[in-house]
């Protein structure tokens, strides 16, 4: 069934998941904060950052904030982590009973600790909409392109996180469900630092079997700040977890890859979001992942480096000898075995 959509944001990802929408026959209204984006999408049909891809004609573009949320089935926020409380106030006046709430941006505010949902949550003040975060190993450059994608979508309401899937389910892309909210959000942070770490380790120098360790060991890491948290340990070993983690720290597509590149060379953290040309949430996410270890006293060396890279000024150089001098260690929580066991 056809639905009405409203997606706050004109950014790669929101444009990519629009077209995908309107493809579908849905009904798809974009706003964006920036003027500008507004006039050019609508004019040319063309988003400079997703080359090939265009801009179906049946896509009504909005300076209206109001215009986007009012009388829409789904509300899509697709705005950098770092907007999404201002983007959330100022749509909250028009935000209906009800009304479901897609959250596809990825971080934890840094001084609340809170995740994306929980901030639209806290200014919305509506306990009546349904808020579902959408997650997973889903480049925009390869969604533009119709290539075969899956992702989760994640609420503790069953219904509402089916709903999703039904709606963003197509031929390209296959939706699963997931009511480990927290543990979905939480991926979708963190996995941006490690994947930072990988870029290091490849500008450094470094080959597959450092990225293989990165990409093992980071994961580890965040789900055990995961547990600590009260998260279900699956999610981490599943497409929001491992799966977002390996494309995110591997991919040419990736923001934070590239970033971690520039930085392994020796690229400043300010010259090298700018060389990138977007938002790296990577880095937006590392004082929230550090407060976060502390918070739950859980051991987290790979975020540790990262920030002492990007925050401490520590060399690259000093970063790897730091992570290969650690104390020795099981790989895994020591259990015994039992002499009588046979495979």
């Amino acid at each position: 069934m056809k639905k009405s959509i409203g997606v706050l944001g004109a950014g790669t990802w929101g444009m990519a998941l629009a077209r995908m929408l309107s493809n579908s026959g849905n009904d798809v209204t974009v706003w964006s904060a920036l003027d500008r984006e507004i006039e050019e999408f609508s004019a040319t049909r063309r988003h400079p950052n997703l080359p090939g891809m265009v801009i179906p004609d049946r896509i009504v573009f909005t300076k209206d904030v109001e215009k986007v949320c009012n009388g829409k089935d789904v509300l899509l926020f697709a705005v950098p982590s770092v907007f999404v409380r201002a983007t959330a106030k100022k749509a909250a006046p028009y935000i209906s009973d009800g009304q479901i709430i897609v959250d596809v941006a990825k971080g934890i505010e840094a001084d609340t600790l809170f995740t994306m949902t929980q901030i639209i949550e806290d200014e919305l003040k509506n306990s009546s909409v349904k808020l579902v975060a959408l997650s997973g190993p889903t480049h925009a450059e390869e969604v533009a392109k119709d290539l075969p994608t899956t992702i989760v979508s994640a609420c503790e309401d069953l219904e509402a996180a089916q709903q999703v899937q039904r709606i963003f389910s197509n031929t390209c892309m296959r939706v699963y469900t997931n009511n480990d909210v927290l543990g979905v959000e939480l991926c979708g942070a963190l996995k941006n630092v490690i994947a930072l770490a990988s870029g290091i380790a490849t500008g450094m120098g470094y080959g597959d079997n450092t990225k293989a360790a990165l990409i093992t060991r980071g994961m580890a890491e965040v789900s055990r700040l995961g547990v600590a948290m009260g998260c279900r340990e699956q999610t981490f070993g599943g497409l929001a977890g491992i799966g977002d983690l390996i494309v995110t720290a591997t991919s040419q597509h990736s923001r934070n890859n590239r970033c971690g590149m520039l930085l392994g060379q020796g690229v400043s953290p300010e010259d090298a979001v700018k060389q990138v040309g977007m938002v790296v949430e990577g880095l937006n996410a590392l004082p929230a992942a550090m407060r976060l270890k502390e918070k739950y006293r859980v051991e987290m060396p790979i975020v540790e480096a990262v920030d002492a890279l990007v925050n401490k000024g520590v060399t690259p150089e000093e970063t790897v000898r730091s992570l290969m001098d650690r104390q020795q260690t099981h790989e895994m929580p020591y259990v015994a075995i039992d002499d009588n066991y046979k495979d």
